[in-house]
């Protein structure tokens, strides 16, 4: 059985606006989110996404200090045991109920944020603050933007402490991968702006793999998808793991579903065997309607 606090990623909690907690799977505990795209605007339009953008958002600026201020909060609770006592957490499995990570993730692409190195810096402070040494800072990243300056010296502050950066890669044809992305981009690009960072940052690749239209995208996109991996590393880029993952929250578009777990490993086993990196496998959940 999967637990049902998985589907929920909701980003309000309590008063808050720019932080927000969830139990996720692929952090196997407790993550705490913070929202760098109240405004719901992001570079890419997957149609796996389950940000509703036909509601009207109740932000469109981050209020920095706001934002600061929230997570601190948040990290308080987490320590204090606190969380689990709220009523969206209180049936959480013992063996979830762990600080992993705070996670710069969000309703668009977190390095469209401005402030995105200061944030990073005020949160690796707030660690320290709650002495919380061991607690992993993460940015989710769709890789549009990893070729800018700005960017990489706003993600190379991730280095003072334990870090993870997730890169996003669900295809490895164009044709899939503008599927996947809901934009006319170049894969190739995504590919070297990957390269380019894995040279200085450890990346974790994020491989979102749902059905269109009832149909996965089978065994011949993830060879090609090792492939675009292959390249990655080969261009002298360190990737730390592969995360294989399905669709576990109800996204905004109905042509996506679900791939069932049997189906999932044998796409991720074809992966494993193209590539020298480790791959790994998180199961989906079907969502309430």
């Amino acid at each position: 059985m999967k637990p049902a606090i998985l589907s929920e990623h909701s980003r309000q909690f309590a008063h808050l606006r720019f932080a927000y907690p969830v139990v996720s799977r692929r952090s196997r505990g407790l993550s705490l989110g913070l929202n760098a795209n109240p405004d719901k605007v992001c570079n890419f339009d997957c149609p796996y996404c389950q940000v509703d953008r036909s509601v009207a958002p109740r932000d469109k600026l981050v209020d920095f200090d706001v934002l600061v201020r929230e997570i601190d909060e948040l990290l308080e609770l987490a320590v204090s045991g606190e969380i689990w006592e709220t009523p969206r957490f209180a049936n959480t499995p013992h063996e979830l109920r762990r600080l992993n990570d705070i996670a710069f993730a969000g309703d668009g692409e977190p390095t469209t944020y401005p402030r995105l190195g200061e944030a990073i810096q005020a949160v690796a402070d707030l660690r320290e603050k709650h002495r919380l040494p061991d607690l992993k800072l993460i940015v989710l990243t769709n890789a549009l933007l990893l070729n800018r300056q700005d960017v990489l010296n706003a993600l190379l502050g991730l280095r003072q402490g334990p870090y993870e950066l997730w890169a996003k890669l669900d295809a490895g044809t164009q044709p899939w991968f503008e599927q996947m992305a809901g934009r006319n981009l170049s894969l190739q690009r995504i590919v070297d702006n990957i390269a380019l960072c894995a040279r200085q940052l450890a990346v974790t690749i994020q491989s979102m793999i749902p059905t269109l239209d009832g149909k996965d995208p089978g065994e011949a996109e993830m060879v090609a998808m090792a492939g675009r991996i292959n390249e990655i590393t080969g261009a002298g880029g360190n990737i730390r793991l592969v995360q294989v993952y399905t669709t576990a929250r109800k996204p905004s578009n109905p042509r996506i579903g679900m791939v069932e777990d049997a189906r999932l490993d044998e796409l991720a086993d074809t992966l494993r065997q193209h590539v020298e990196v480790p791959v790994e496998v998180f199961y989906g959940r079907h969502w309430e309607t």
